[in-house]
């Protein structure tokens, strides 16, 4: 028996795998199993062991068991940043699915900073992440390099798109901001404008800008430069370019307002509202994510509602499935948003 073969049987304390086996009704060999291939265990039986391995309070020696399977069971994720619930609702799918499946979960933020995503990648790397799921493709070529030298499964997550060459799990963000621009062309809206988040290292936001620039092409429209307002994804840079929008002459200012997320949304609502505005009466303006309180503010708002959740559990399983040998690599998946027409919107108004 090799010394980690050895330290995976102990596992911590004094209580050994044979103790837990016998509490289990099971045999040493399918406690082994229980922890490091889950997947080859019912679940019934799994939970018997991981009761008598807790009610004997014994803990599998992560050293040993990796040694001895060649196997670490952490996967690893790099988002963006945690300031928005949408990032934690697709680490909270991503969590469910590694759990079941007896794997560990390390979390990363970037800030937004590729060079920091690739700080983190490398970390993860270094310490035998067997998978690794990151949000969007503005990541330096070093961090792909490196995952495709060392054989290690990975997804582009939050973003879709037919012609990457990275399995991609998440939505078109260009199709979903040329359709909400649809919409508001076909409630007869000319002047628009747009707030938005910074779109520096952020290939979604580009998507999405290139899609709304899209659909007004086709009408023989475009936002002129004054009118994209860029900068934090705060409900103050929100309010701020409100206010900004509303100062323009009124055969100049926008009816319709187009914002990159929620959070921009919501406080170009609150502002409306302090100055004595309200849409749809003198503006329509959208979202993006439908966070919890968009269909409760007054006006509810017209937002697209992106199933996060079922994007990291998507991302998992497809992540899952390579690590088992099932597949070659990752498969592209498509989540499609739903468009939710709710108070912000209405028929423009002729002035």
């Amino acid at each position: 028996m090799t010394a980690g073969s050895k330290r995976a049987r102990e596992g911590s304390g004094r209580v050994k795998l044979e103790e837990v086996a016998r509490k289990a009704n099971v045999s040493t060999a399918t406690v082994s199993r229980a922890f490091n291939e889950p997947e080859k265990v019912s679940e019934e039986v799994r939970q018997r062991v991981k009761d008598a391995a807790r009610a004997l309070n014994w803990i599998p020696n992560a050293a040993g068991r990796a040694l001895a399977s060649r196997r670490t069971h952490i996967a690893g994720a790099i988002i963006p940043t945690l300031d928005n619930e949408i990032f934690a609702h697709q680490i909270s799918g991503m969590q469910s699915v590694f759990s079941e499946r007896g794997f560990t979960l390390f979390l990363g933020c970037s800030n937004y900073d590729p060079d920091e995503g690739l700080r983190q990648a490398d970390a993860m790397l270094a310490r035998g992440v067997e998978a690794l799921a990151v949000v969007g493709e503005s990541h330096p070529p070093e961090l792909f390099d490196a995952l495709n030298s060392r054989g290690i499964p990975y997804v582009v997550t939050y973003s879709y798109n037919k012609l990457s060459r990275h399995p991609c799990v998440g939505f078109d963000n260009r199709a979903a901001f040329h359709r909400m621009t649809e919409h508001l062309l076909s409630l007869g809206h000319r002047r628009f404008a747009a707030i938005f988040q910074p779109d520096t290292n952020n290939d979604r936001v580009r998507e999405r800008l290139c899609g709304i620039g899209d659909a007004l092409a086709t009408d023989g429209l475009e936002i002129s430069a004054q009118d994209l307002l860029m900068g934090p994804s705060t409900l103050e840079f929100g309010a701020e370019s409100l206010a900004k929008l509303m100062t323009r002459t009124v055969g100049a200012r926008p009816t319709a307002i187009i914002c990159g997320n929620d959070n921009l949304a919501l406080g170009a609502l609150m502002a409306a509202r302090e100055s004595g505005r309200e849409a749809p009466r003198d503006f329509s303006i959208t979202g993006f994510d439908d966070l919890a309180i968009s269909s409760r503010f007054s006006p509810a708002l017209t937002t697209m509602k992106v199933d996060n959740q079922e994007i990291g559990v998507l991302a998992a399983n497809e992540l899952l499935a390579v690590i088992a040998g099932k597949q070659g690599r990752a498969q592209p998946r498509e989540v499609v948003p739903v468009l939710k027409i709710r108070e912000s919107t209405g028929k423009a108004r002729a002035r």
